[in-house]
Order: C-alpha cells, then structure tokens, then sequence
C-alpha cells in the first residue's frame, strides 16, 4: 500500500523486548523517532517529560496495564491528546469497546505486519496534523476578529467626525480593502418601526456585490430587499443593531457572479442607522470546512469514522430517548479477513473494504442513517426511528449487495466470495439503559451470526 509517511515522535510502551524490537525496526526505517518503555510508570513519566506525537501501548503488562496507563494519560492535560493505539496478541482476550472507552483510537494485533503497522500509524498522524492545522486556523481567525473588533471601536471613536465631515467619511469608505456601507433607518410615520434602510455612502465594493454603480445606491430603498434574497432573517438582525445598540458579527453565504462566496460581515450603531463592514472570508472558511470533513471521515473507506460514530450515536440515543422512538445499530464486518489479507495482500484488504463501505452506503438510502468503519474489518451503522422489522431489512439488503460484489475469497470457509457477518440490535432508549448496551447487544448478535456459520444477520433477543 503506497501511502505518504510522516515523521513523528512515537512512544512504544511493552514489556516484551522482542516486541520493541520488530516495532522499533519497523519505525526506525521509515524514519520515526522511536522512545521505548518497558512498564507503565516509566511510559507515563517519559510521556509527560516530553510527550510524543503517538503512543503505541500493550495491553498486557506487569502492574499497570495498558487500560490503566490510558487512563492516567488521558486524564492529565499535558498528554490527554497524544493518540494511543493499543497493541494485543490474537490469542489474548481483548476488550475493544473497554479499550475505546479509556481513550484509545485504533489497535494492532500481533504478530505485526509492517503495512497493516505503518498505515494506522501514519493515519492517526495524519488527521493529528489537521487537526493542528486547524487549531492554527481557528487561532488565526481569532487573531483577526480581535482586529476587526479593534476597527469597531475605532469606527466608533471616530463616528461623531465621520458625521461633521462628509467628505472625510467618502475618502475613509473609498480607500478601505473591505466593502463598508453607511445606512440610514427609515421608519413607519405611525408605528415607528424600521420599514427599510436607506444608504447613506456606499464604497465602490460594496456597489461590486450589490452588481450596481456606486452613485445608483446612493439614497435609495433597495437594502431590504436584497438582504433578503440572502437570509430572510438577517434584516431583523440590522433592525436589532439600531435599537438595542449591541454591535452585530455574522458570516453568511452569498452566490456572487455565479460562484458561491462567504462573507464575514459586523455592522455598528450609527446615529439613527448602522455602519457595516463586509470582508471576503471564502477562502479561509472553505479550508475551515474541509478540515472539519476531513476530521470526521474514515481516511480509506470514506465512509464515517470511529469518533465521528461515538458522538453521533450519543446524539442520537438522547433524541430517541426525547421521542420515545426505537433506535436500531447494526454491526458487521467481513468474514475470515484475516484469511483475506494473508492470501490475497493488505492491498487487496483495503480495497476489498472500500468496496464494502461504498456497498453499504448505497443500500443505506434515508439522510438520517449513518455508517462508519468501527474499526479494522467492523463497520456500524445507525438507524433512527428504525424498529427490528426495518433493521432487518436493511440488514439483509446490505448482506446481499456485499455478496453481490462478488469478490472472490479462495479461503474463506463459508462462501466462495467475500461475506460479512452482522448483528443487530433494536430498543427504545430509556434513562436506565446507555447507547453502549446498544453497541454490546449488536456484538452479541454479531458474535452469534459466526458461530452459527457466518454469512448471516442475526437480531439481537432477550
């Protein structure tokens, strides 16, 4: 699998000294910077001294296990953010929702396979990275709302000279890189209340957006209007400036000469009216979306990931539990993969799970229904308002579009092309049940489709 390695510090923490060495190998000549630990305390201790970038930890280890030394991680600012991936043996008993719950976010089983170690590693560390630069992003954009609330205040030290010279108020709008505009209320002689506004000074961007000359907008009625081919809701937004004094600051989505822009615009009481300023932001808000993607999304399969699946399942057991609606999950993942991988190629795996995420998608139809890689070879999916019924039925569609993709699995022991095994589970949320008796009900049944063959969907029953 050719994917782009990135350089990173990484903590590998397993009393087993054969272990270290087939990891540090393996790191070493992709060019990591490898730190071993031998116990948890020493792993904890090394992490706060200099906290690395990854944390690869076993679970089994004298004294402190791996669940114990996560937790103490996770509970301290300083490393509560350094991604752990768990590391265990196939013939170990290995708790993956416990392992979870303590913080962790992808495990390996051993013996390794240096593809299968390289990509999770580089994964984790690549969403690590946008997650940092989107920090950067949302500490760049705060950085510039403190500029413009300083250009608030200096509007509005210099609002009573702007008044007294109308000359100096055209040269301020005429040279400024932003659009600004200065509006006047114009008011119901009866009732007083604000009908429309009418402009005062406009700059020759401001004119550019509204697709007018400058000198067309001058003293006319047309910001109503236009505001709200906008956002029906942004007049009363402006009326509220005026009356109650409170500055306003909003981004808002505007279709400008056929393309879609973004704008962030804060507008200031002016006498009996408002002064506004509206700044291009498409740019940077356009980046900031696609992090924000990007951070939610399974980087190979495309599909939903695993944190995007654990907030969403909480949100969704809250609302059914409002609602009093049942909530249906179905967990599955592909039979004797394990096979698959060692027979065909980690290549191959991958693009055998890609298939399946898409196979799935596709059944799955209602915007409410979600799927996501729970990890590994195990997908999820969320079915609101879906009773068993319902469940099984996407079940079944899903189990046959994956079998209709047909692709062959020489070594599997139960059909001639790649099968997937899943478990459902069906139940109105109540307050003393959680979303994880859910998820255990799913895994249950999941458990019971392989031993009673594989290549089913089983439903979950008290």
């Amino acid at each position: 699998m050719n994917q782009e390695i990135l350089v990173g510090n990484i903590l590998i923490v397993d009393d087993q000294i054969n272990n270290l060495r087939v990891l540090t190998t393996i790191l070493k000549g992709k060019n990591y910077t490898v730190r071993k630990a031998i116990d948890g305390e020493t792993a904890i201790e090394a992490a706060q001294i200099e906290p690395p970038n990854l944390i690869i930890l076993d679970i089994k280890m004298p004294g402190m296990d791996g669940y114990e030394v996560c937790k103490h991680l996770k509970s301290n600012q300083k490393t509560q953010d350094i991604p752990i991936i768990f590391i265990s043996a196939l013939s170990e008993v290995f708790d993956k929702v416990k392992a979870f719950e303590v913080g962790g976010i992808d495990y390996i089983t051993k013996p390794f396979q240096e593809e299968e170690v390289l990509a999770r590693i580089n994964s984790q560390l690549t969403i690590q990275k946008q997650q940092k630069l989107l920090q950067q992003e949302k500490a760049l954009l705060k950085q510039e709302q403190e500029k413009l609330k300083q250009e608030i205040q200096q509007r509005k030290e210099a609002e009573a000279i702007l008044y007294q010279s109308r000359a100096l108020i055209s040269s301020i709008l005429r040279s400024s890189l932003d659009g600004v505009a200065a509006l006047e209320a114009v008011r119901n002689p009866n009732t007083a209340e604000i009908e429309d506004f009418r402009c005062l000074e406009v700059n020759p961007i401001i004119a550019e957006v509204f697709n007018q000359e400058r000198e067309n907008l001058i003293g006319k009625l047309i910001f109503r209007r236009f505001i709200n081919k906008i956002d029906p809701n942004l007049f009363a937004a402006f009326v509220g400036v005026v009356e109650t004094g409170i500055s306003l600051q909003k981004d808002f989505n505007y279709k400008y000469k056929e393309e879609q822009k973004w704008y962030s615009c804060i507008a200031v009481k002016l006498a009996d009216g408002f002064a506004v300023t509206v700044r291009d932001i498409t740019e940077r808000k356009t980046l900031e979306l696609e992090l924000n993607r990007l951070a939610t999304i399974d980087g190979l399969t495309g599909v939903y990931n695993r944190s995007t699946f654990d907030q969403t399942i909480v949100q969704e057991w809250q609302r059914a539990q409002r609602e009093k609606q049942p909530l249906s999950l179905i967990l599955f993942d592909a039979d004797y993969f394990k096979l698959y991988n060692d027979y065909y190629g980690h290549q191959a795996g991958d693009n055998c799970l890609v298939q399946i995420a898409h196979a799935a998608s596709e059944t799955v139809k209602r915007p409410g229904d979600f799927v996501a890689r729970y990890g590994g070879e195990e997908f999820v999916i969320i079915l609101p308002n879906t009773d068993r019924q319902g469940a099984i039925a996407v079940a079944e569609g899903i189990r046959q579009a994956i079998q209709l993709l047909a692709i062959p699995h020489e070594r599997s022991e139960v059909s001639s092309v790649v099968s997937v095994s899943m478990g459902i589970a069906c139940v109105i949320p109540t307050t003393d049940s959680s979303p994880e008796t859910l998820i255990s009900m799913a895994d249950q049944a999941m458990y019971k489709a392989k031993q009673q063959g594989r290549n089913l969907a089983i439903v979950y029953m008290t």
